[in-house]
């Protein structure tokens, strides 16, 4: 019985690494804050991103399946090396101002979170040095099989306390179920919710899932004869980010939705939760928060060398001294929010954009891919999914587009 589970729990480690990679302090944010500012009024965008994501993943599985070619290798071939440089340049970029908001956000959480058990608290930097170091250190370990086990503990905990924080601040029943019915809500600017929307599929459909889908499904032995065990990962997966997302959309719209109050960060959710839901399910709620942050830090900080090993093909070792010295500047991101106190807001604002640019490319590349014959013989895509592939890219352009007005929005406040 425990050799077939722990089979089992081998045969989804690919997923759990998305999963992990995918749900962080970002997510928590935007999923929190839709929750808090519009209830369950836009879990259908949760749903469809989902779908989107279990679909992406399914596709870039099966194109190594096919080819025994991961991602960043065929653009590499068949479209030009500078194809696959685009991607490795666009999710570190991606990536190094996801590290300073996570750690920033972490931080400020844990923070929060000492108030009340120590007069005064810790300061967030002592914090961000000792997560910054802890991941480092992992790091440093150099062993993957190491990673994927603390990685997926980390994921265990996080799903555990956002799944509690479910029961404890749960809404109605009726109000989830009207949730899954596509509209834009009433409340407020229609602008706002838009801005919302594009922000929750933004962490939910994230290229750098469907990037290295091919180098996990290569390390997972997979070969044509898994191609259900890969859907069965990637099903795993994107039904994992589901449950916890609206898990935590229901947190706010069961408490601070409920008492009017809007949301403009997750560590507001700490001190706001509490005369709401009460000091159990706020602990939860952090310890979540807390989890998420540290599921997401590991992918991030490592997502540059893992990349660079599936570009030239080196395998999986992370133990390159040159590996070393970019994992340690990328950590160090982690803390700018908490040394200048104060949120980098020029270097988020980039992050973003460069998330907003990489989307349609990632579409667009597997369109372009997925239809070479030469490259996928007879596993050529069909017109069914040409077709589902074409309205993804529009709902990508189209949410790229939501982005980019919301930035320049923002940097418009950010002058004036």
């Amino acid at each position: 019985m425990l050799r077939t589970l722990a089979k089992l729990v081998r045969s989804l480690l690919p997923g759990i690494f998305l999963f992990g990679f995918c749900i962080g302090t970002g997510s928590v944010t935007a999923m929190a804050k839709a929750g808090a500012d519009y209830g369950m009024a836009l879990l259908w965008t949760v749903l469809l991103s989902c779908l989107i994501t279990f679909y992406l993943i399914v596709l870039y599985g099966e194109l190594t399946l096919v080819t025994g070619e991961t991602a960043l290798q065929a653009f590499r071939r068949h479209v030009h090396p500078a194809a696959g440089w685009f991607f490795v340049v666009t999710l570190t970029a991606h990536v190094c101002g996801s590290v300073i908001g996570v750690m920033g956000i972490l931080a400020d959480v844990c923070h929060v979170w000492s108030r009340s058990l120590l007069d005064g608290g810790i300061p967030p930097l002592a914090f961000a040095l000792f997560f910054v170091s802890a991941v480092y250190a992992l790091f440093l370990d150099g062993r993957m099989r190491v990673f994927e086990r603390v990685l997926a503990a980390v994921v265990a905990v996080m799903v555990v306390c956002f799944l509690l924080s479910l029961l404890v601040t749960a809404p109605p029943i009726g109000q989830i179920a009207r949730g899954l019915l596509p509209r834009i809500p009433e409340v407020g600017d229609e602008r706002s919710a838009f801005l919302v929307i594009a922000s929750m599929v933004g962490t939910t459909v994230f290229s750098g899932l469907f990037i290295l889908r091919g180098s996990l499904v290569q390390e997972a032995g997979w070969t044509l004869d898994d191609l259900g065990v890969q859907r069965r990962d990637a099903g795993f997966s994107a039904g994992m980010m589901f449950l916890t997302s609206a898990s935590i959309m229901a947190a706010g719209a069961g408490t601070l939705h409920v008492a009017g109050i809007r949301l403009e960060s997750a560590s507001q959710m700490v001190s706001l939760l509490e005369p709401l839901a009460g000091p159990f399910a706020t602990g939860i709620f952090a310890t979540g928060i807390v989890a998420a942050g540290l599921s997401s830090q590991f992918p991030n900080v490592t997502l540059l060398p893992c990349l660079l090993n599936d570009y030239y093909e080196r395998g999986r070792s992370l133990r390159r001294g040159d590996y070393r010295v970019m994992v340690l500047a990328i950590s160090v991101l982690g803390l700018v929010v908490p040394v200048f106190q104060a949120r980098p807001v020029a270097v988020m604002l980039v992050s973003q954009a460069f998330g907003a640019l990489v989307l349609p490319a990632t579409v667009a590349g597997l369109l372009y891919l997925g239809n070479l014959r030469s490259l996928m013989g007879p596993h050529r895509f069909g017109p069914v999914r040409n077709l589902l592939l074409a309205a993804t890219l529009l709902f990508a352009v189209l949410m790229s587009t939501l982005s980019y007005r919301g930035l320049l929005a923002a940097l418009g406040g950010v002058r004036s």
